[in-house]
Formats: structure tokens, sequence, C-alpha cells
């Protein structure tokens, strides 16, 4: 263990450190989480937002827009004590990333001048090879450090645990961390092996400390409840920028899970200053925090910034994105259907109740295999990543929803697995964890207040019209992703299960093909089928 630390905790240092501070020190910290290739702008709802929108003035984000905020408040700081990180999660979520994969990511975040970028889950949906080709095209450095990869032959000796960065004659020590459920949740391969988050940061932060280096910041990609953890656990970790739970911090918009920044008590009575910026790049987070000459934070200070249309894209980027997206246009802009509503398929909903968007996609899967004997839909939230706005619906918006390129996968399982995998799907509501089950041909409740793995009752399956009661001796066969099907997001039981086939066809398929069985119109809706006790 001490060996895989010391490999994990590897420092770049760089040269012409000054001496020891006389003076405060404060460094202007802007960044951004989960983008997950949203490079065009996204509606308030997080869909596609469509030129005519856009140009009313009505959508967010967009990575022309960020480049121009970055790069205006970046200007603002004359003494130039500023970094730009990003807190992971740049791969997956557009066709601009099913097209042209990492290097888009990179192209980009090469020209915005990233400082320092952390490693994601998704970083690792595409395996180790994708992840390589992103690390070696980055102008930047890329650190992940709870996570051993001697063993992987792409990633070996090619990302660091941790980085020193010189600002305003002042070490800078950044370390990285990705939560701990990767192999679980993406695909690092079985060469790449995660560790306990806190006992790394532990190891890593006493590292630089034993170095000369005091200013120590968390650049967690682990999300927003185990961040606090962290906080209060160690005392050598100053400040924490992270991602994961796509959580938005703010002291004045509306919804914000908590403030920004939010201060938790350290074990040596030091507050220390919590961060994140909610998503796909619709806000920019940006705080200043500043030092004493002891290393000792004495204020954080800051407020994301929603980039909304009052912020002028670069034209250069809107150059570059439109030729990167005319190819793909023609094909994605085909109309498969319409809505007669928006189909909500946002993160809060769909990993914590009944959503629009997990129902219609549970129907499409049930309905598509009905004729083999599959009685049971189980979709896991987290691979659904976008809502769709009423009116026309094209294949590029059913890719954005699902784009993972996941197949149809059926299972057969015995009543009690199917509660088995219904209680991991409610385990980890607090965190809004991918796994929260979205069915068809079933209905559940689950109670909040209970503990992981006791959270689940009234479990009834589809009977002809009506529901009855789960037989827990019974054997049912399940239809969900492939992903899902071999144990993906906690789901052991069917990775045990029996009759597996994975090979179905791609899930933009067959969500495509069901809204076009409803003679191409929609409507959304939900009927119950998942109750929640508080």
């Amino acid at each position: 263990m001490k060996s895989l630390l010391l490999g994990a905790t590897a420092l770049t240092l760089c040269a012409g450190f000054s001496s020891a501070a006389y003076a405060d020190f404060t460094l202007n910290i802007l960044h951004i989480n989960d983008f997950h290739s949203r490079f065009d702008p996204i509606t308030d709802s997080d869909s596609n937002c469509d030129a005519e929108t856009d140009a009313a003035g009505e959508c967010f984000g967009g990575i022309a827009r960020l480049k121009t905020i970055i790069d205006d408040t970046r200007a603002k700081y004359e003494d130039g004590n500023s970094l730009l990180l990003s807190a992971g999660d740049n791969f997956q979520g557009s066709l601009y990333y099913t097209t042209y994969k990492s290097k888009v990511v990179s192209d980009f975040f090469n020209q915005m001048g990233f400082d320092v970028v952390a490693t994601g889950n998704h970083e690792f949906d595409d395996g180790p090879e994708e992840f390589m080709k992103f690390i070696e095209a980055a102008e930047f450095p890329i650190i992940g450090g709870n996570f051993d990869v001697t063993r992987d032959e792409n990633l070996r000796g090619k990302i660091k645990g941790s980085i020193v960065v010189e600002i305003g004659g002042e070490k800078i020590g950044i370390i990285g961390a990705t939560t701990e459920d990767t192999p679980e949740i993406a695909a690092p391969g079985p060469n790449v092996e995660f560790t306990d988050v806190i006992q790394y940061v532990r190891g890593a932060s006493e590292a630089l400390d034993a170095a000369g280096v005091d200013k120590i910041i968390l650049l967690s990609h682990i999300g927003y409840t185990v961040d606090l953890d962290v906080a209060a656990a160690l005392p050598l970790v100053d400040v924490i920028v992270g991602g994961h739970s796509h959580t938005l911090l703010s002291n004045t918009a509306e919804g914000a899970a908590g403030p920004y920044p939010t201060m938790v008590t350290n074990p040596e009575g030091i507050e220390v200053p919590v961060v994140q910026a909610n998503q796909y790049g619709k806000y920019l987070g940006d705080i200043a925090i500043t030092w004493d000459d002891n290393g000792v934070v004495t204020s954080a200070e800051g407020e994301p910034f929603l980039i909304d249309a009052s912020v002028d894209g670069n034209e250069d980027f809107k150059g570059q994105l439109a030729a990167l997206a005319a190819p793909i246009e023609e094909a994605m802009g085909e109309v498969i259907g319409t809505t007669t509503g928006p189909i909500d398929g946002a993160r809060e909903s769909c990993r914590a109740v009944e959503c629009q968007m997990g129902n219609l996609v549970a129907e499409a899967m049930l309905d598509r295999v009905k004729d083999q004997g599959a009685t049971i839909a189980i979709a896991n939230g987290g691979g659904l990543r976008a809502s769709i706005d009423a009116g026309e619906i094209t294949k590029g918006e059913v890719i954005t929803v699902l784009p993972f390129s996941n197949t149809l996968a059926t299972v057969d399982i015995s009543g009690a697995d199917v509660i088995e995998a219904l209680e991991n799907g409610v385990s980890d509501v607090e965190n809004a964890a991918g796994r929260f089950a979205q069915i068809a041909g079933l209905k559940y409740s689950y109670t909040l207040s209970k503990p992981a793995g006791q959270r689940i009752s009234d479990v009834m399956v589809g009977s002809g019209d009506s529901f009855e009661p789960i037989d827990e001796d019974a054997t049912y066969t399940i239809v969900t992703n492939n992903y899902v099907r071999g144990g993906g997001d906690g789901f052991a039981t069917f990775a045990e299960g029996d009759n597996a086939y994975d090979f179905g066809p791609p899930l933009e398929e067959v969500l495509a093909d069901y809204i076009a069985k409803q003679g191409g119109e929609y409507t959304p809706f939900t009927d119950g089928r998942i109750t929640v006790i508080e």
C-alpha cells in the first residue's frame, strides 16, 4: 500500500519557486464540472437548444460563451493570480462526443487554457484507450490519484495523482480524486484499481505538506456529500473544487443545494470552503481564496456566474463548431416524431422519483421484447442524459438522451432478486446516484428515511390489466440495457442471472421505433408507478 500511495502522490514541481510568502495571498479560482461535451447551448431544462430559441435569448452555456466569459473574467485579475480548473466528466453527453470522441474535448479545452483537469468517471466510458488519447492530446495536466494504473498498458505512467503549480511566486498543490464506484458506473477495465478517497487524499496532502507546499486544493470528482466528508476529516486540505453530483451551490440562485462556498470545519477547527458549479457549462464558478502567511485560509468569497444570452459567444469557436456539426446535422436532424409536451429527463427527477423520460424509455424497452416473455423493464436513471422539449423529436435528441451506445439486454432472475435490484436502485438516492430504477411492468414504493437495503416495499408486477404482489420464488424475464445487465451501477443480481443476452438493438433505435409505433405522436406521463415515502 505504501508503494502504491507513493506512486499515486508523485508531484510535478515547477522550477523557480520563491521562498515563503510574507503577506496574504489571494488566488482566483475559475471552475466548471460535469461539462459532458455540451458544446452547444442548452435550454433551461438542459435539453438541446435550437438556433431560433438561442437567437431569442432563451438558452444558456455553450462552449463559445464559456470561452468568452473565461477570457473576460481572467482579464480582470491584473495580478494574474488565477487558476482555471475542470472537476471532470468532460466526456459523453452530446453528438459531438458520440462522433468525435475525446478529440473534440481536447481540441477545445487546449484553446481555453485550462490549468488542471480532474479525471471523471465518464472519462473511462470508452475504456482506458480513449482516456489515453485524451491525456496524450491535452496541453494541460489531467490528474487523478485514488486509482492505480500501473497494470494498464494504456495509462501506465501517464497520469499523476497531484501536481504543484506556481502562481504569483506561491506553490499551489492540487490533488485529484475520482469517485470510488467508477468500476461500477464506467468501464476502466480490470487493470485499473480504485482505492479509498479519504485515505488517498490524506496521504497526498501529507506528501505535499512535507514538500513545503502549504496551499492545497482538492480537485475532486466524488460528489458534494463526499466532498463535505473529506473536508471534515482531513486537516491539510484548504479548498475543495468538486464535481460528479452536478450540484448547484449559490448564494442567490433559486433551488441551490447550499451556499457558495459551503464551509466545513476540519479537525483543526479551520473552515474549509467547498464549491461546485452545476453542470453542462451553464455556470462558471468563481471563488477568491485568501491564505495568510501561515498557509491558513482567511477568506473565501465568490458566486458562480450564470452563462446566459447576455454573454456573446466567441466567434472563432462558433466557426469551429459549425464545421464539426455539418457532417452530422443532416442525419441527426431527421424528425422521428413529436411530443405533445416536454419530456422531463432531468437528473433531479430521474435519479429520485418516477420521471417522464424514465417511463418512456422503460415502456419502449418492454414493448420491444414483450413477445419474448419479458414482463419487467428496468432502466437506470443515470443512463438518461437529457430532456426533450415539446414539439418535434429529432434523431439527434434521442441520441442525446441515450448517448452511451447501449444495447437492449434480457436476463432471467427471481422475484427476490428483483427486489434486491430495486434496493440497489434506491440505495444512494441522497447522492443522486445513477442506479435509480425507472421501470415498466412494475410498481414499487421506497421509504427514504430507512437505511439502504431496507427501503423497498409494495412491489407489484403487471398481470394483464392489473398488478399483483411479486412472487419472490418465481422467475421473471427482465429487459434492461447491456451495461446494467452486466452488473453496472451496482446491479450485481443481473450479472448473476440466467439466460442473459446483451446483443439486442441499440437503445436509441428502440426508443425511436417506439415513438413511431405510437403514430409518431407521444404524450409524456407519470402514473404513480414509483411511490416515495418520506
